[in-house]
């Protein structure tokens, strides 16, 4: 899959386009790119995906995102699109007129362009869908994916993750949530209660769900990817008087070094909200039981 930051960076052909944020790319999106591949093959030309870094409500209102950039390209690869433009989304690209999106999308000599039924684009949001037509004739805007009555969206998944509901997160995404991280140096108090974790750094803006979780994580390690179950904890640690938010992951049966090492976390069930104990013998007692209910859970997978 090719990427560019910019329509102009891509060769002079012609082009069926999806534009959006697609943060996350949950089930809505996906039915957006099932659409979108479609009219490619219809059209005989590469299915673009024209997106922004970082999603627009991440940058206007100050949101969390689903996916950073890379894990957003990886998907995009996986659900079959051909070319991506990941267009910096600053000050002034948001404070730009209409017009101006609208020559680019042209410079991409759309045969077909896809969006949501709500899409709009330019300063003050004053863009539609009609007015994509003016620089294609075959325009789609697909209405909201539902599920269970429900319409499927960002704003929906960040809810369920920041109540833990990592299953309500994976049924509207249609996989299991995700955190992509580097192993960097903690205070190594798990290896003393006998639970030594990796502490996971993420982006800063990452969304990511607070509790006790039953995870399996991705390792790469020698250009061989290898798959771990475990357990893991996001949160302040109460218990130990902790003030930021960590990011911590036991691997379930592991005995190595995983410093400076990039792991793949996807969370699979919900354990536990995070809680204070009364010292760390406490602590300790639940995470023997933390640990087996992560075993237990992840065998009837």
């Amino acid at each position: 899959m090719k990427t560019y930051l910019s329509a102009s960076q891509r060769p002079d052909t012609a082009t069926a386009v999806a534009i959006g944020s697609f943060d996350g790319l949950h089930l809505g999106h996906q039915a957006l790119l099932a659409r979108l591949r479609e009219r490619a093959r219809f059209h005989h030309v590469p299915s673009v995906v024209y997106t922004f870094d970082p999603p627009t409500r991440v940058f206007t209102q100050g949101v969390e995102f689903l996916s950073t950039l890379p894990e957003k390209l990886e998907l995009l690869s996986r659900y079959g699109v051909d070319e991506v433009i990941a267009v910096p989304f600053t000050a002034e690209f948001a404070a730009r007129p209409k017009s101006e999106f609208l020559n680019d999308l042209r410079s991409l000599r759309p045969l077909a362009v896809v969006v949501g039924e709500d899409f709009h684009f330019g300063k003050d949001r004053g863009g539609s869908v009609d007015d994509l037509r003016q620089i294609s004739r075959d325009v789609t805007a697909l209405p909201m994916h539902s599920l269970g009555g429900e319409d499927i969206k960002s704003t929906r998944i960040r809810e369920f993750l920041r109540t833990g509901d990592v299953d309500g997160a994976r049924r509207f995404l249609g996989r299991h949530y995700s955190a992509q991280g580097v192993v960097v140096q903690g205070d190594q108090l798990g290896r003393t209660l006998g639970f030594p974790t990796a502490n996971v750094q993420v982006a800063s803006g990452k969304a990511l769900p607070r509790g006790v979780f039953a995870v399996r994580v991705q390792v790469e390690s020698g250009g061989v990817t290898e798959t771990h179950g475990g357990m893991a904890n996001i949160g302040t640690r109460p218990t130990v008087s902790g003030l930021e938010m960590r990011f911590e992951v036991n691997l379930l049966g592991f005995d190595g070094d995983l410093y400076g090492k990039e792991l793949q976390v996807k969370f699979f069930s919900f354990i536990r909200a995070e809680q204070r104990f009364g010292g760390l013998d406490e602590l300790k007692a639940q995470l023997v039981r933390d640990q087996e209910k992560a075993r237990t859970l992840l065998d009837k997978l």
